[in-house]
């Protein structure tokens, strides 16, 4: 998961403040000697961490924190406003204000350019309610546009692409004059991955940002070659003086640097992240957030978010109808499941309730950790799932026995599934935080 190790190092770091006594200017000296060493490790660029860890001290030594009757919790603070800060303190949006606007896609070869081409109209067409249209512009890798093109009909997208014309700028306003004529209004252009060596490729993606006049050029870059992005973006940055960046793979043991550097040297704010190999894996960048997570505090915004992304008003309506009648039964909970599952990666998920990453870091959980309970509410009669109350030891013997699992598993569904309930019934209308205590419970 994201920022594994540095989340760790820098709770540890905060620890040399928790239960040592009497705090001192030493204490504090240390503290900040390890969280610098944690930003180098997460492959931080030096002068970054440096710069960083000086202005911690100052703002610590500044604001009384030896002093301070929680000294840990105020430097924890410090150090989350200037993570929030190095990050770019806020979201910033795309700029879609022409119609259509044109948003240029540059990176490196593998950087996962193509796919987040998908991801980026997904989101515009799902969440932004545009009208997207791709344009395949890679005229070396054939492959692209397969990709490009099996997107576009996965998304119900259309795609401009011609495999007979060698010049991606003609590729691009031909494209471009398609998609006017469909009335799209925000069009996307995937370009050919290269090598910031490659002068030849630096120059013709040049020439086809000057010909086409993008709203938006984004810089895609995959987050797991940390402080080798960030070079690479500054290369970028010199030649098409770009608008934004992505960063893909997050989902990977990332160490981090690359989302702490970057705006700082390139002065351009991180736009989205890619969190996952789905469509919907793809999420703007909250600075502020983002450092909640890294420092162990979770992220109940976007999780709450995201569930109300999934909700479904008339269903809910339903259920909390059975709620209050004391009616809500097993394939209500199978619901609620399927809610969950639809939000993305639960171990990520799990990530953004405020205590729960260090706890989980080492576990394995993914989708299909609900698989035995899934077989547990399926091996049950109609009346059963209709009734809980019915639960006797035979029952359950025979559940165990029809799902694969131990009878052990069954009592431990069975009990997680009467706490959700009682849950559920004293926070009747809370939306998304249904789903999120459930996964909470989940993690115990």
């Amino acid at each position: 998961m994201m920022f594994d190790n540095l989340s760790s190092k820098l709770e540890r770091a905060f620890k040399v403040l928790k239960g040592q006594g009497k705090i001192s200017e030493i204490n504090v000296a240390e503290t900040i000697k390890e969280i610098r060493r944690a930003l180098l490790d997460a492959d931080v660029n030096f002068k970054i961490a440096k710069e960083f860890t000086n202005k911690v001290k100052e703002k610590a030594l500044g604001r009384d924190v030896l002093n301070s009757i929680n000294p840990g919790q105020l430097m924890t603070k410090i150090v989350k406003d200037e993570l929030t800060d190095l990050m770019g303190e806020k979201a910033v949006e795309l700029n879609l204000t022409n119609k259509p606007s044109i948003i240029l896609m540059s990176g490196l070869q593998g950087s996962g350019k193509t796919t987040l081409t998908g991801k980026l109209a997904y989101f515009l067409k799902n969440k932004k309610h545009k009208k997207p249209y791709l344009i395949a512009c890679d005229i070396y890798r054939p492959a692209a546009i397969d990709q490009l093109e099996v997107l576009s009909e996965d998304l119900k997208v259309p795609v401009f692409s011609d495999r007979n014309e060698k010049d991606p700028v003609k590729i691009a306003l031909n494209g471009i004059k398609s998609a006017k004529k469909e009335n799209c209004d925000v069009i996307l252009i995937d370009t050919a991955g290269r090598l910031a060596i490659d002068d030849e490729m630096m120059k013709e993606i040049s020439k086809i940002h000057l010909k086409v006049k993008p709203d938006e050029t984004l810089f895609v870059v995959d987050s797991m070659t940390g402080q080798d992005a960030v070079n690479t973006a500054k290369a970028f940055n010199d030649i098409l003086n770009f608008d934004g960046v992505v960063l893909t793979k997050l989902d990977g043991d990332t160490r981090g640097g690359a989302a702490l550097s970057i705006r700082t040297v390139v002065d351009k704010p991180i736009k989205f992240i890619g969190t996952g190999e789905k469509m919907d894996a793809l999420n703007i960048f909250y600075p502020e957030r983002m450092a909640d997570r890294i420092l162990g505090m979770g992220d109940v915004v976007s999780l709450v978010e995201r569930a109300q992304q999934q909700f479904d008003e008339e269903q809910a309506r339903r259920i909390s109808k059975k709620i209050a009648k004391n009616q809500f039964g097993f394939d209500d909970f199978l619901t609620q499941i399927e809610q969950i599952k639809k939000m993305g990666n639960v171990k990520d998920l799990m990530g953004m309730i405020p205590g729960m990453g260090s706890k989980i870091k080492d576990i394995d959980i993914d989708n299909d950790s609900f698989r035995h309970i899934e077989a547990m509410i399926k091996s049950m009669t109609l009346e059963e799932r209709k009734n809980p109350d019915l639960m006797n030891q035979s029952r359950k013997m025979r559940i165990a026995l029809g799902s694969g699992q131990d009878i052990g598993e069954v009592n431990k569904m069975i009990k997680q599934f009467f706490q959700m309930s009682k849950m559920m019934k004293m926070m009747q209308g809370g939306k998304g935080k249904n789903m999120l205590n459930m996964m909470q419970n989940f993690g115990k």
